[in-house]
């Protein structure tokens, strides 16, 4: 037994060497992937810091000599830019506008359609499911022009409010499909026992469902907060002029640009465009892999 516990010790010391060896080379794997994804960043927050000068006199990649802010200040407010009245202030706020309640409608409403479908069977709801789930795989391009004449009857095309049904609609598949997968793995009991007791339908859903689903909301908020954020096409096709989102006056702040192109300005320009996504990810990215996976235990 002696002799043998030299042996053994030498063995767990070159285990721990290779465990130790082979995590370091995940790290080192996992920074170069790291470094590739946030240089395309790295470089439009260094580039919108600089001149247009230092940017066609140095390299990409140089730190700005002197920082600047001046570029950040015309992207937001217009001052000075020569693409006339085209910045992103106004229709930062009209995505603000849009995204809100686009938001808490198809949350709320895939939400109660989860709800029913899983703890309220009734004839035909696999059908329906089935119905919703195929709404999943309708390409954008498939309901522009139904879309539009909708929009046009109900009078309200080239509105934040028609943009806000527009995504409400467009993303019900999406929240009815993580909620309804989410509320599946709930015991059937604790609704069956809310019934005994008196509670119906809604009071179920706002007092027992609810306050247990914060994982899947997260998720579903931040799947729909990131679709109707950088959504271009919709904006595109149902909004021009004061009432388009930001991508929308993003894409016309780089195109109408009619003398020298201010690369600074247009760096600072998309970065605040993303910036919203990018702090929600920041914030609840952690929670997204939860609730993706918290009602993936049981069917």
């Amino acid at each position: 037994m002696q002799a043998a516990d030299p042996q053994l010790q030498a063995l767990e010391r070159s285990t721990s060497h290779k465990r130790t060896f082979y995590r370091w080379l995940l790290f080192l794997i996992l920074g170069v992937f790291g470094i590739y994804y946030l240089t395309p960043m790295y470089v439009m927050i260094i580039t919108s810091l600089k001149s247009m000068e230092e940017i066609r006199q140095g390299n990409l990649m140089t730190l700005p000599k002197e920082i600047i802010f001046d570029a950040w200040k015309i992207a937001w407010s217009g001052r000075g830019y020569d693409a006339g009245d085209v910045f992103l202030r106004p229709f930062f706020w009209n995505s603000t506008k849009m995204v809100i309640p686009a938001v808490f409608l198809s949350t709320f409403l895939g939400a109660l359609n989860g709800y029913a479908l899983t703890k309220w069977r009734f004839k035909g709801d696999n059908m329906v499911f089935l119905l919703f789930l195929f709404g999943c795989f309708i390409p954008y391009q498939a309901i522009l022009l139904p879309m539009a004449r909708t929009l046009g009857m109900l009078g309200i095309s080239n509105s934040i409010t028609g943009l806000v049904v527009v995504h409400t609609v467009y993303g019900l598949s999406f929240t009815t499909l993580f909620f309804r997968n989410y509320y599946v793995s709930i015991s059937d009991e604790i609704i069956k026992s809310a019934r005994i007791d008196g509670a119906g339908f809604f009071k179920i859903f706002f007092k027992v469902l609810l306050p247990i689903s914060s994982p899947i909301i997260v998720v579903t908020v931040i799947w729909q907060f990131t679709n109707i954020w950088n959504d271009f096409l919709f904006g595109s096709s149902f909004s021009f002029g004061e009432a388009a989102p930001i991508q929308v006056a993003l894409n016309n702040m780089v195109l109408t640009s009619t003398s020298v192109k201010q690369y600074n300005v247009d760096m600072a320009a998309a970065f605040i465009a993303g910036f919203p996504t990018l702090i929600v990810y920041i914030l609840a990215g952690k929670y997204f892999i939860r609730g993706l996976t918290a009602g993936s235990v049981k069917g």
